[in-house]
C-alpha cells in the first residue's frame, strides 16, 4: 500500500508542476483534465502527508523515551506516543478507504425514476412523498433538481416520476437508494383504521453524456403533442410535449414539464441516453459475471430495501439493519444519516474483499 502511496505522491507533484506550465494553462481541455486528476488525488495526498508526520512524531517520542531520564519529560513523551499511535491507526484506515477502486460513475449527476408498485392510489401517494423527500435532500446539499416527466393521479399522487439531480458526486451518494421502498400506514381513505402496506420502486442511474452512449437518428421516432394529465406540477398547456420512441429497445420517453418544445426534447434525450447507458452497464456486468441485483424490482412487498412505518414513526433499512425513529424528519429530506451508514457498510465490505484478495 505504501509503495502505491509514494507513487501517487510523486504523480501529484508532477501534476502540480504541469499545471504551472504556460503551455498547459493555455490548453483549457488539458488543464481541466489535469485539475480534475489533481483534485481527485488531493484527499489521498493530504491523508498520506498527515500519516508520515504522525510516524515521525511516533519515532521522536520513542527516541525521547529512550534518552530522557526526567520523569516529567517521559510522561509527556508517553502521551505524545499514544496520540501518534492513535493518529496512525485512524489514518491507515482512512487511506485504505481512499485507495479503494472508485466507481467511474461516482462523479456524475443522476436521473432518478420512482414508480408506484403494489398498493394502488396509496402507492402513488407515497411515490409523490418520496419524490419530495429527495427534492428536500438535494436542496439541503445545494444540488439542483430538474423534473423530466411524471404521471400524476387526481389525488396528488404520482404513478411515475423521473427527475435529474445535478450536484457534485451525486451518484456516489444517491446510488444506494435504488430498490423497493415499503410504506406501512393507515390510508386516509381507510375507514376501518387498518394499516396497509404499499411499495414503490426507486432506480438511481448515472446521467449519460454524449460520449457515453451514441443514439442513431434512424432508431428514434419523435412525436410532438399537447401535454396531458391532471393539471399538476408536471403539466403545461402548450403544444410542447415530446415523446421519444426508441425502436431497438422499445423504451418510450415522454417529457412535458417545460413550456419550450426544445427543452422538453433535451430532457427526453437526456433520460433516454441514461436508460440506454444503464442497460449497457448491466450488460457489461453480466458479461463480467459480477454480482448485481436489478435496481428496479417488481414492486412486490418481499423485495424491500427499506420500510417506512408511520404508526411507529420509524424507518428501517434492511440491508444494514438500521432503524431510526425520526420518520417525520426523514420524509422531509433528512436522510444523510442513512446514506452515511450505507456508504460506510459498502466501504467495509469492499475492504474485506480487498484484504481477502491481497
Amino acid at each position: 500500500m505504501f509503495d502505491k502511496l509514494e507513487d501517487l505522491l510523486l504523480h501529484y507533484q508532477e501534476l502540480m508542476n504541469l499545471l504551472s506550465e504556460p503551455d498547459v494553462a493555455n490548453d483549457s481541455r488539458r488543464f481541466q483534465k489535469l485539475m480534475k486528476e489533481q483534485a481527485d488525488l488531493l484527499p489521498i495526498v493530504e491523508a498520506y502527508t498527515a500519516y508520515k508526520k504522525a510516524k515521525e512524531a511516533q519515532e521522536d517520542a520513542l527516541l525521547l523515551l529512550e534518552e530522557e531520564s526526567d520523569e516529567e519529560m517521559k510522561e509527556m513523551a508517553k502521551e505524545e506516543l499514544a496520540e501518534a499511535k492513535e493518529q496512525i491507526t485512524e489514518l491507515e484506515d482512512k487511506l485504505k478507504i481512499l485507495l479503494l477502486p472508485k466507481d467511474p460513475n461516482d462523479d456524475k449527476n443522476v436521473i432518478v425514476e420512482i414508480r408506484a408498485g403494489a398498493g394502488g392510489d396509496e402507492a402513488a401517494l407515497f411515490a409523490a412523498e418520496i419524490y419530495r423527500m429527495y427534492v428536500h435532500y438535494a436542496e439541503s446539499r445545494g444540488w439542483k433538481v430538474e423534473l423530466i416527466e411524471c404521471d400524476e393521479t387526481g389525488i396528488g399522487g404520482m404513478k411515475q416520476v423521473n427527475f435529474m439531480v445535478n450536484g457534485p458526486s451525486a451518484y456516489s451518494v444517491l446510488k444506494y437508494e435504488s430498490g423497493v421502498h415499503r410504506v406501512q400506514r393507515v390510508p386516509e381513505t381507510e375507514s376501518g383504521g387498518r394499516i396497509h402496506t404499499s411499495t414503490i420502486t426507486v432506480a438511481v442511474m448515472p446521467e449519460a453524456e454524449d460520449v457515453d452512449i451514441e443514439i442513431n437518428d434512424n432508431d428514434i421516432r419523435i412525436d410532438v403533442m399537447r401535454a396531458s394529465g391532471n393539471g399538476g406540477q408536471c403539466v403545461n398547456t402548450t403544444d410542447s410535449a415530446v415523446r421519444l420512441t426508441h425502436y431497438p429497445t422499445g423504451i418510450v420517453i415522454y417529457a412535458q414539464t417545460e413550456k419550450s418544445q426544445l427543452q422538453n426534447k433535451n430532457k427526453a434525450f437526456a433520460l433516454l441516453r441514461t436508460k440506454l447507458y444503464d442497460l449497457e452497464l448491466q450488460r457489461r456486468q453480466e458479461e463480467e459475471k459480477a454480482e448485481r441485483l436489478s435496481q428496479i424490482g417488481t414492486g412486490d412487498r418481499s423485495e424491500k430495501i427499506r420500510t417506512y412505518n408511520f404508526p411507529q414513526g420509524r424507518v428501517t433499512d434492511h440491508r444494514i439493519n438500521l432503524t431510526l425513529y425520526k420518520l417525520d424528519k426523514i420524509m422531509n429530506g433528512d436522510i444523510q444519516e442513512i446514506l452515511d451508514a450505507l456508504i460506510a457498510a459498502d466501504q467495509a465490505k469492499r475492504l474485506v474483499k480487498m484484504n481477502e484478495s491481497a
